[in-house]
């Protein structure tokens, strides 16, 4: 039977960066994946991370800079990225983003 769910969990994180969790082990408790709806201001910046997890990335307005071993990717709106578990990565924006993430398992 389909499960509606009405409204997300937010998840607070430090430097404005607002998380809107829909499908996870917060507000579903799904552990296989979770799907977020991200909104990070201009010139917010996350530390380095090694998640155990694959991240899928669709930005949906400005832009995402994530920076990886090999270098920088900047993702605009429209476009998406993939990291996968183990890589060591860090997100930032320059003048902010909305984008929705999917982690599989769940963060």
């Amino acid at each position: 039977m389909p499960s509606l769910i009405g409204t997300p969990t937010q998840i607070p994180v430090p430097g404005g960066k607002l998380i809107e969790e829909y499908v996870g082990r917060v507000n579903s408790g799904e552990s296989a994946v979770s799907i977020a709806r991200m909104d990070a201001p201009g010139g917010w910046t996350e530390p380095f991370q090694t998640p155990e997890f694959d991240e899928f990335t669709l930005v949906l307005r400005g832009s995402v800079q994530v920076e990886h071993d090999g270098g920088v990717l900047d993702v605009a709106a429209g476009q998406a990225i993939v990291t996968r578990a183990g890589e060591r990565i860090r997100y930032s924006t320059k003048d902010g983003a909305e984008y929705v993430a999917i982690c599989l398992p769940a963060f």
